[in-house]
């Protein structure tokens, strides 16, 4: 057989061959450039430090990694430094004053969100280190006087030079809230043996109960509404005291039922026998079957402080005897009194609530349609929640003391899809790990640089009980959207909320020294928009302050291409046992001054 050019037809077996040995040259060439990358690789990873070479360079994956254009973010205006978008006073206006529905949340339209970087105060400076900085802190980091001049008699905090200090003085602590305690755990003794562990304190000041508290092994979670003036909330933080912006107005707070075990008020000027006792049976549902409830100030020992309230003796009489029988309604029980404190205690067991079946009860039982632990954006009830006969374990007389019941299996994880004594054991043991991973890649973890934490996205609280002896405390958050594992949290002894990451956290711009994700972008990708949510991080991060992101490797460059436009440094780093699919970025928010402002550093 003949080509048309005339040559014999074996010619191409001889261009086959030729076409064969170049590409096994090629694939050759290929698999060395290979292994020498691999080499490189390596080597890099372990030497080089460099934070944008670490970030920008992603292997090669079966799934591209998501990629974005890098855009530096702009400043917002100086009259934004102390900017809390769903609790918003510019935005007051809007809302009703009845029940004070203004001063719930209330978040931005998606057209109204800012897409700029909070400014710290003219003069801020890096917050004083615990445990320093319970005692006092930069005026100018919470230039308010307001408070000051307001409360100067009772001896909140007191302007001192270039500092606030708090010398522990309160409405209800004429000798110093350190006394106030002294008291109330000699009318309730559970607080010295461990068995009282989480308490909540309604309109706390300036935290200096949640304060002390702390020393005594008793982690309070403080509750105050934003307001023009006092930025209570955000004083407590400064000082590195567990606290969280929240009003009980007409929405249930963001806690599931049977959370804490015990809540405390004092002087809170909450209407507690108003609208048929609804923001008390709030108070109920939150309180743990056994737990207490503490109230100071009217109309408590009204016999002998009624003069100084602005009203006559017959009528705290009567407030004292609505309250006391509005909580025997609740299966609640006077347990002691004293002076200015008097404690109730919620019933242990189910026996009590059988007389609500009656139909002339009132408050009445809610029916079983309503959901105990829904708590986000759920509206108050006049009806009484009757803890669930099941749960025989959770009880604050059953449940273990501190610190057992850290790592104790809780009763509640039953109730959790999936959940079970091997799941938590495993979540258990990986959290230790990696912590002690997270500590090798960032050292600043333990030490007197890290104070408050929020931990984004938990599911049993694993992150907070594995740097549990370290000098911090952990905000553990469930999202709104995700089963529902904040009971467990709670059961093991540690303190979190509800929350939605498609909206802005309720707490003031640089509360928090530390931030910790674990896969929040795959999880609420679908939902929220991810240049939101790492605004809404740079807004509530202290400058100077970390965050460690734990993600897919699909996300984890588009993240640091955000955060360097957010004036963040970045750097990444393989998880604890080096898989390829998800990354770590060790994170830190820079110190930067607005442009609008005089003071530099």
């Amino acid at each position: 057989m003949k080509h048309k050019d005339g040559k014999p037809g074996s010619q191409p077996d001889r261009r086959s061959r030729v076409v064969l040995i170049t590409i096994m040259f090629a694939v050759l060439c290929g698999f060395s450039f290979y292994l020498g990358g691999i080499f490189c690789s390596e080597r890099n990873r372990i030497e080089v430090k460099d934070v944008t070479k670490a970030v920008s360079s992603p292997k090669e994956s079966v799934v591209a990694p998501l990629q974005i254009k890098s855009t530096a973010l702009p400043e917002c205006s100086s009259d934004y430094q102390d900017y809390t978008p769903c609790t918003d006073p510019r935005r007051w206006k809007k809302y009703g004053v009845q029940r004070l529905t203004f001063m719930e949340r209330h978040c931005p339209p998606a057209f109204e969100r800012k897409e700029c970087l909070v400014p710290p105060p003219d003069g801020y400076k890096p917050p004083i280190r615990w445990p320093k900085s319970r005692d006092e802190c930069w005026y100018r980091n919470v230039p308010y006087d307001w408070i000051n001049k307001q409360k100067s008699n009772q001896n909140w905090l007191r302007k001192e030079g270039e500092k606030f200090r708090f010398p522990g003085g309160g409405t209800m602590f004429p000798r110093g809230v350190s006394a106030y305690v002294d008291l109330m755990e000699d009318l309730i003794p559970e607080m010295k043996d461990g068995t009282i562990r989480t308490a909540i304190d309604t309109g706390c000041g300036v935290a200096s109960w949640g304060g002390d508290l702390l020393d005594r092994g008793i982690l309070t979670l403080s509750l105050a509404p934003r307001d023009n003036h006092e930025a209570q909330v955000q004083f407590a933080l400064e000082r590195g005291i567990p606290a969280i912006l929240g009003i009980i107005a007409t929405q249930r707070l963001p806690f599931p039922s049977s959370s804490f075990d015990m809540a405390h008020c004092s002087r809170c000027l909450i209407p507690w026998t108003e609208y048929g006792g609804i923001y008390l049976l709030e108070i109920h549902r939150i309180l743990r079957p056994g737990g207490f409830w503490v109230l100071s100030g009217p109309p408590v020992n009204y016999e002998n402080r009624w003069r100084g309230w602005n009203t006559t003796i017959e009528e705290q009489k009567s407030d004292y005897e609505k309250l006391q029988e509005l909580l025997t309604s609740m299966c609640f029980k006077l347990y002691n009194k004293k002076d200015d404190i008097a404690v109730w205690r919620k019933a242990s067991d189910n026996s009590c609530y059988s007389k609500l079946a009656k139909p002339e009860a009132y408050p009445p039982k809610c029916d079983d349609s309503l959901e105990p632990d829904s708590a986000w954006y759920t509206p108050l009830r006049t009806c009484v929640l009757v803890p669930s006969p099941k749960l025989k374990t959770s009880v604050l007389e059953s449940i273990p003391k501190w610190p057992e019941r850290l790592h104790v299996v809780p009763e509640r994880i039953s109730d959790v899809p999936g959940g079970s004594a091997s799941t938590f054991k495993h979540d258990d043991s990986k959290w230790k790990v990696r912590a002690k991973h997270y500590k090798k890649l960032l050292s600043a973890i333990g030490t007197d640089k890290i104070r408050n934490v929020m931990d984004m996205n938990t599911v049993y609280g694993g992150f907070a009980a594995s740097v549990i002896d370290d000098p911090l405390w952990v905000m553990n958050v469930v999202s709104s959207y995700a089963v529902n594992t904040l009971p467990v949290v709670y059961d093991r002894g540690l303190i979190g909320t509800y929350h939605d990451w498609c909206e802005a956290f309720s707490t003031y711009p640089r509360t928090y020294d530390f931030l910790h994700l674990d896969g929040l972008f795959t999880a609420e990708s679908n939902r929220c928009d991810m240049k939101y949510v790492l605004l809404e991080m740079d807004r509530i991060l202290r400058p100077s302050g970390y965050a460690i992101i734990r993600e897919s490797s699909y996300f984890v460059d588009a993240i640091a291409t955000i955060a360097k436009g957010m004036r963040w440094g970045c750097r990444k780093e393989d998880t604890e046992y080096g898989v390829e699919k998800e990354k770590i970025l060790i994170c830190q928010k820079k110190l930067w001054y607005s442009s609008n402002q005089s003071s530099r550093r």
